[in-house]
């Protein structure tokens, strides 16, 4: 996922902010305990969704796709005093961990967790979002899309993760692969769809920024 010579990736990673020591701690648990490590937002991904949640200083954050909670807490950072999370993930095995780290950051109060089908989960949360973080199973991404669109206040934030998908939307498609297939017409959706304006950056795996006129 890193598409940057790995020279210009190190030097980067190099001169950007470091992770704060409650996210090393979770990433290492998380390597050690979870399935499917790679998934986690990792350091230099975590600083950016930490820098962009201050710039914005969100009153209300949803979160599609909870994983470790690091995600999370990396975007916890820039919540205005009186803001909250609400992030959804369907694995409810990862619940004690997500939760042992929200306790320790001070964040706790600040972050509702949901465990199930956030297809489900969305339309009950009676809330207008200032930042929507979407980083859960690709084939869904335009669902999700319809389902927030309306319930994001003007000048909100839209972060799409994974959106380049191990370069997987710029070589020839497999009809048979449809998480590919959802992304290129997501994209594309993103880029098309005049409520919004867009920036797709090649960060990691590919991270869109979209903006609600």
């Amino acid at each position: 996922m890193h598409f940057l010579p790995e020279k210009i990736d190190d030097y980067v990673v190099k001169h950007s902010q470091k992770e704060p020591q409650i996210l090393k701690e979770l990433s290492k648990e998380t390597w050690q305990k979870v399935l499917n490590p790679r998934m986690l937002s990792g350091a230099f991904q975590g600083r950016i969704l930490s820098m962009i949640s201050k710039l914005i200083r969100p009153k209300r954050v949803l979160e599609i796709g909870t994983y470790t909670g690091y995600s999370a807490l990396s975007i916890a950072e820039g919540l205005h005093p009186d803001g909250k999370i609400f992030t959804i993930d369907k694995n409810e095995e990862l619940c004690s961990l997500q939760e042992k780290y929200f306790q320790k950051s001070g964040f706790k109060n600040q972050i509702k967790q949901f465990v199930g089908n956030a297809l489900e989960i969305i339309p009950t949360i009676d809330e207008k979002f200032d930042l929507v973080f979407i980083d859960a199973d690709k084939s869904n991404y335009i669902n999700y899309f319809h389902l927030i669109i309306d319930k994001m206040n003007a000048g909100g934030i839209i972060l799409s993760d994974n959106v380049l998908w191990s370069g997987k939307v710029v070589e020839k498609l497999d009809p048979k692969d449809l998480d590919t297939k959802v992304l290129l017409e997501y994209n594309l959706l993103l880029n098309s769809d005049e409520r919004l304006e867009t920036v797709l950056l090649p960060i990691r795996d590919g991270l869109t920024i979209s903006r609600v006129k």
